[in-house]
């Protein structure tokens, strides 16, 4: 859960990317390519989390591994040439840090399942499409991870067999068969009982979500401020990370500054955390939502997703009564 999330952002993206790109040519082609690739980060990012969250479960863990993704593509690029199929080459890093991000967590499932190269995908499964529309996050977990991520790629994202098996680096018919196998499993699933209850919250982190939002939504945020451990680390997903006290409190000086918010204490994919709706609907959905990490009755860092509103597409929020 978030207390043993790392927290990514990388604001040195611009010019880190500069140094890379300057040294492969003049600085008018780098200056293209520069905005080439940051244009296409920007446009893929919603994208990469659907697959990200899909893979990993989790909506949060998604965003950890787009950023984790990003990072190790800068990696990759910092003396290289041009990269051929930008867009098959970043899903195949995310894809590649899934299955890492999945070990590490002991719920790696085998990926050698016996393939059938005769296999192909009947007109009729394409009906099964509609159940990967509809299946939530934990659905996406009890599948395989090779067809896990064939199911996502093809009926989630619309990539077509060709560009999954230069993403996946793998054959065409094995491709088909773990869409076949996939597509039957989601199918069974959809008639499964429903997945677990989300874990309860104790008692007292119900009591610290409630006094921030308590205090939040009464502008007391010198009293907020006084809560800060020395060494709090703020991130604002997207757009920029904050270290101490006397940075992270000027954050909530922006939000003095806006009214669209409201907060809430409640649960996304079963993490504590402050759920962010309009003032305006107060029983409509959150649009954003903030997690806190705490040491001991002190904050010791805050993730605000107010800036990744793709985020919530794959979140599953539950206000706490």
């Amino acid at each position: 859960m978030f207390p043993g999330r790392r927290i990514l952002c990388p604001p040195q993206f611009v010019s880190m990317e500069r140094r890379a790109l300057l040294g492969h040519g003049g600085m008018a082609e780098a200056a293209t390519a520069q905005a080439d690739i940051e244009q296409l980060f920007g446009a893929l990012r919603p994208k990469l989390h659907r697959f990200c969250a899909r893979m990993t479960g989790s909506a949060i863990d998604g965003e950890d591994l787009v950023q984790e993704t990003l990072l190790k593509a800068l990696e990759a690029l910092n003396g290289e040439a041009a990269v051929q199929h930008p867009e098959a080459w970043l899903f195949r890093i995310a894809r590649n840090a899934a299955l890492d991000f999945l070990r590490r967590r002991n719920r790696f499932e085998a990926l050698h399942a016996a393939h059938d190269p005769d296999q192909v995908i009947d007109a009729a499964a394409r009906a099964d499409s509609r159940h990967t529309v509809a299946a939530g996050l934990g659905t996406f977990m009890r599948l395989p991870v090779i067809e896990r991520s064939s199911v996502i790629l093809m009926d989630v994202l619309g990539y077509s067999l060709n560009e999954i098996g230069e993403i996946a680096q793998s054959t065409i018919p094995a491709v088909k068969a773990a869409l076949h196998r996939g597509r039957a499993r989601l199918r069974a699933l959809a008639a499964a009982p429903d997945d677990p209850p989300l874990p309860r919250l104790g008692e007292a982190e119900r009591l610290r979500l409630a006094d921030y939002a308590d205090r939040f939504n009464a502008h007391d945020f010198d009293g907020i401020r006084d809560m800060l451990a020395a060494d709090v680390a703020l991130e604002l997903v997207g757009r920029a990370r904050l270290n101490g006290r006397n940075a992270v409190g000027r954050y909530f000086g922006n939000y003095a500054a806006v009214a669209d918010w409201h907060f809430t204490p409640g649960l996304v994919d079963g993490t504590p955390a402050l759920l962010v709706r309009h003032p305006a609907e107060p029983a409509g959905p959150p649009f954003y939502f903030v997690l806190l990490r705490w040491d001991g009755d002190a904050i010791a860092a805050i993730r605000d997703f107010r800036h990744a509103p793709y985020v919530m597409e794959s979140a599953t929020c539950m206000p706490l009564a």
